[in-house]
């Protein structure tokens, strides 16, 4: 059974001690690829060090998310603007809107998702998308830019089935992770009415690790008890569900 980890921070100073031994987990868990979202200027040399060591199966994406968004932000998207130009990403990500913690930077966050999204036009790149406590406000500006040549991951998708219409009408994935294990996670409720064709399988980690591990720091290894959860909650063969996400994130990032 083979699984693509779609959403990774295995870069993360979670990963400090046994980073490499992480990885290695994650293969002998079937999972082959690791796709890892930056977060701002100060993750990336981590995250390219840890590409660069782990070649064909940690894979780099480049963008600026929304909780690193401040008044100084066009900063920070300079430097992503200029690293697409200099080598292959696998998307422009994470970014996106999040208005769980602080609203104070809400415009901010919006003309820096803006900003993102054309940068992934430009550069024929998918966008990865960070949505809490934000769908209906990051959903307003992709729809109003989806002129057909944008894809991309809402990713940690835990909304609503009208929300996971939305989605894919727009041409995206949702990304489905650990919350799709928690007993009020939602996914329940949403999960059995769509298609595998619009998945993709993450963890997130070092966060929002999956039952029986929730609470404690999440890796790519436990990416199967994601996989046969989604299997239960759509009644269908785990190995369908890791066959159709695999697919789908391969179709998606190109690499």
């Amino acid at each position: 059974m083979t699984l693509i980890d779609s959403h990774a921070h295995i870069y993360s100073e979670k990963f400090q001690q046994d980073r490499d031994e992480a990885v290695a987990r994650a293969l002998e868990a079937g999972v082959e690829k690791i796709y890892m979202p930056n977060i701002d200027h100060t993750s990336i040399d981590v995250m390219l060090e840890t590409e660069e060591k782990h070649p064909g199966q940690c894979i780099a994406m480049m963008g600026l998310h929304p909780t690193s968004v401040n008044k100084d932000f066009e900063q920070e998207l300079y430097l992503v603007e200029e690293w697409l130009g200099k080598r292959q990403f696998a998307a422009v990500g994470e970014c996106g809107i999040d208005l769980y913690w602080d609203k104070t930077f809400l415009t901010q966050q919006q003309e820096a998702l803006k900003v993102q999204v054309e940068l992934a036009k430009k550069h024929q790149l998918p966008i990865v998308l960070h949505t809490r406590d934000s769908f209906d406000e990051t959903y307003e500006i992709i729809a109003a830019a989806q002129d057909g040549s944008l894809k991309g991951i809402f990713h940690c998708f835990s909304g609503t089935v009208e929300q996971a219409v939305k989605v894919k009408e727009l041409g995206f994935l949702m990304g489905i992770g650990g919350v799709a294990t928690f007993k009020n996670g939602g996914l329940d409720m949403v999960l059995p009415h769509v298609s595998l064709d619009d998945l993709a399988l993450e963890t997130d980690c070092p966060y929002l690790a999956p039952v029986p591990h929730r609470g404690k720091r999440n890796e790519p290894a436990y990416l199967p008890l994601v996989a046969r959860r989604v299997a239960e909650l759509m009644q269908k063969p785990v190995e369908e569900v890791a066959a159709a996400t695999t697919r789908n994130a391969l179709n998606l990032f190109k690499r």
